[in-house]
C-alpha cells in the first residue's frame, strides 16, 4: 500500500515546532527516524494532514554526562548508542539491549526518543528506561517537565506527553559499581519483536523487572523482584504468576508468555545475584 496525502515540513527550531503544532493540532504528527511512523503511513494506520520534521531542530541530539547521569537528546540515533563508549561504561543495561533492536538499517535511522515517545509494549527501550528509573524531559512552549519513566508509558502506543509537547531528552542515573544489570529476550527471528523480554537492574537493597510485549506498556514484576533479591529464584519464577497477567498475541498464548517470562527471569538470575 501506499501513504495517504499528507503536507510536509521541516522545522528550524524548537519555537518553530510549537508553532506548527498549535496550527495543526492532532492533524500534525511529528517525524524523527520514521522507522515506525513509515510503516504505519503505508499501511493507512495513521493519516495525518502533515508531518513535522524535526531532523533540522538543533540541539535535540547527542550523548553528554553530568557527574551523576548521562543526558542523551531524543534524536540521537540508535547507532550512536550502540557506539557509544560513555553508554557502555555508565548505561551498561541500555548497550545491551541496542543489537536486539531491529537490524543495522532501521539503528542507522531510529532515534531513542522516537522509540520512546511512539511507545510499543514490544520495544526494548522503554521497557529499559523504566528498569534504569529514568527520567523523561518533555518540552512545551510553557516550558519543560520532568516525567519518571515509571509514570511515562500510559498504555498502548499512549503516553504522558501533553498536546504541543515533545520529548526533548532522557536522564538515566549513571550506574553504581554495586548495580548489576541484565538484558534478554525471545523472537522468533533476531531483529523481529520480541515475544518476551526482559530489562532488569538493581543492587542488594532494590531490583527492577521489567517485562516488555507483555502488556499494554513495560510490566514492573515486583513480587518477583523481592524474591530473587533474597536469593530464591525458583519463588521468584513461580512469583511471576501474580505479578503478570500476560495478554496473549500472534507470538503466544496468556501461558506460553507467562512461561518465557520464567524461562528469562532463570537465565537472568546470576548476572543479578553475583557477588
Amino acid at each position: 500500500m501506499k501513504a495517504p496525502s499528507f503536507g510536509y515540513v521541516k522545522a528550524r527550531d524548537l519555537g518553530h515546532v510549537f508553532d506548527l503544532l498549535e496550527q495543526h493540532g492532532e492533524e500534525a504528527k511529528l517525524l524523527a527516524g520514521g522507522q515506525s511512523l513509515m510503516p504505519s503511513l503505508n499501511l493507512r494506520l495513521s493519516s495525518p494532514a502533515i508531518l513535522i520534521d524535526l531532523n533540522a531542530v538543533p540541539d535535540l541530539g547527542g550523548i553528554t554526562e553530568t557527574p551523576t547521569s548521562l543526558l542523551i537528546g531524543a534524536m540521537t540515533r540508535h547507532v550512536e548508542l550502540e557506539g557509544s563508549a560513555l553508554l557502555a561504561r555508565h548505561a551498561p543495561l541500555v548497550a545491551a539491549a541496542m543489537p536486539h533492536i531491529a537490524h543495522p538499517a532501521i539503528r542507522n535511522r531510529g532515534t531513542i526518543g522516537g522509540s520512546i515517545s511512539f511507545a510499543d509494549p514490544a520495544a526494548e527501550l522503554p521497557a529499559c528506561m523504566v528498569a534504569l528509573n529514568a527520567t523523561l524531559v518533555v518540552q512545551g512552549r510553557a516550558g519543560e517537565r520532568r516525567i519518571a519513566a515509571g509514570d511515562f508509558f500510559k498504555g498502548l502506543f499512549e503516553t504522558a506527553l501533553q498536546p504541543g509537547e515533545i520529548l526533548r531528552c532522557i536522564e538515566i542515573p549513571k550506574a553504581g559499581a554495586d548495580q548489576r544489570f541484565a538484558f534478554d529476550e525471545l523472537a522468533r527471528r533476531h531483529g523481529d519483536y520480541a515475544m518476551v523480554g526482559l530489562a532488569a537492574a538493581g543492587n542488594a537493597a532494590a531490583l527492577r523487572l521489567v517485562y516488555f510485549a507483555i502488556g499494554d506498556r513495560p510490566v514492573m514484576a515486583q513480587r518477583a523482584a523481592g524474591l530473587l533479591r533474597g536469593g530464591d529464584i525458583e519463588a521468584a519464577v513461580a512469583a511471576l504468576a501474580d505479578d503478570l497477567d500476560p495478554t496473549g498475541d500472534l507470538n503466544g498464548s496468556p501461558a506460553t508468555k507467562r512461561h518465557l517470562a520464567g524461562v528469562l527471569l532463570r537465565r537472568a538470575a546470576p548476572a543479578l545475584l553475583k557477588a
